[in-house]
């Protein structure tokens, strides 16, 4: 069998050879042999800064009509994710494509279904902050009225200051997004009963479980491979008939304008997978046999279909999605939200 066992030695040489670098002084509560994930030298990590990301990370006034918050869309007891197709944005404008979910999402890169260029956290937050395509949290051009509700806010006053001491606790923009993808980057989700079957408990994971496992190695590994179950590239997969129809979501094409990349949209991981329907990039598969079954030549019978489902279910990690330091906090400078 190819078990993914390579995989934290994978992650090892990935830190260690990425553009980027990670703090020793920052407690990362990473379990044996998993090496800290990548951390821009421009943006290092820091409880403080953690803290405010995690509470920035559950306040809708980071939305337009304070409706939204980075956790309507990412909620934690579904992997970060949420359960219906798409999420609409401020307004009911409604959503283009299913929400990813944020395990381990500093591993990633690129960040996002379609577009090549989404490298950083800190930078691709600004799309559902920001962006117009679809509207998600509506705040474009109101960058300072962002920075007005925030500083109107004495404990943010202080956690700013706490959190970014280099610019005095300025509250702005910049310093909201380092804060986020600060608390995104501790977003970490490696103790799933794969994981610790993996590790040598041999009684973690079921039988039927085992056997989806080695089942997975033939087809689905192709794709889903690595530590979070991701090639992280672009992939053609059912292309569309209306290739030519605007409306319709072309996948990495629209950012290229490449015909090649009609349809293409980057491998989501599988972690939590049970956690995290609806499946596909546009939630149009409603539960995990139904999405194991949708890729067609993969399994070699139907009888194998429980199998790989219930290998897929022991990708969850229910420490990870019940974890207290990830909830929405119930304190702040020491009073209650």
């Amino acid at each position: 069998m190819r078990h993914p066992g390579l995989w934290l030695l994978l992650l090892a040489v990935a830190a260690a050879t990425a553009s980027f670098g990670a703090p020793e002084s920052y407690d990362w509560r990473l379990p044996p042999g998993v090496a800290p994930p990548p951390v821009p030298a421009d943006n290092p990590m820091s409880a403080a800064k953690v803290e405010l990301g995690r509470r920035l990370f559950y306040d809708a006034d980071l939305s337009r009509d304070g409706t939204i918050s980075c956790a309507t869309c990412h909620g934690q007891h579904r992997g970060f994710t949420e359960g219906n197709a798409t999420h609409p944005g401020v307004g009911d404008v409604p959503g283009r494509r299913n929400v990813m979910a944020l395990a381990n999402v500093a591993w990633f890169d690129p960040l996002t279904w379609a577009d090549p260029g989404q490298h950083r956290l800190e930078a691709q937050m600004l799309v559902p902050l920001m962006g117009g395509h679809p509207v998600e949290m509506g705040m474009a051009g109101k960058s300072g009225e962002l920075n007005r509700r925030l500083a109107a806010d004495p404990c943010y006053q202080t956690m700013f200051a706490a959190a970014f001491p280099e610019s005095d606790g300025r509250i702005d923009l910049g310093n909201v997004q380092k804060a986020l993808a600060a608390f995104e980057r501790t977003l970490i989700s490696y103790d799933t009963p794969y994981d610790r079957f993996l590790r040598g408990d041999r009684t973690a994971i079921s039988q039927a479980a085992q056997r989806g496992a080695e089942l997975f190695t033939h087809g689905c590994a192709d794709c889903h491979s690595g530590p979070n179950f991701t090639d992280l590239k672009f992939h053609v997969f059912r292309r569309r008939d209306d290739a030519d129809d605007p409306a319709a979501d072309h996948g990495v094409r629209e950012i290229t304008g490449e015909a090649k990349d009609e349809s293409a949209f980057r491998t989501p991981s599988l972690r939590n997978v049970a956690l995290t329907g609806p499946y596909m990039h546009d939630g149009s598969i409603r539960d995990l046999t139904a999405a194991v079954r949708s890729h067609g030549g993969v399994t070699a019978t139907e009888k194998d279909v429980p199998e790989l489902v219930a290998f897929l279910e022991s990708l969850s990690d229910t420490g990870f999605v019940t974890n207290p330091d990830f909830a929405l906090p119930k304190t702040a400078c020491g009073k209650p939200l």
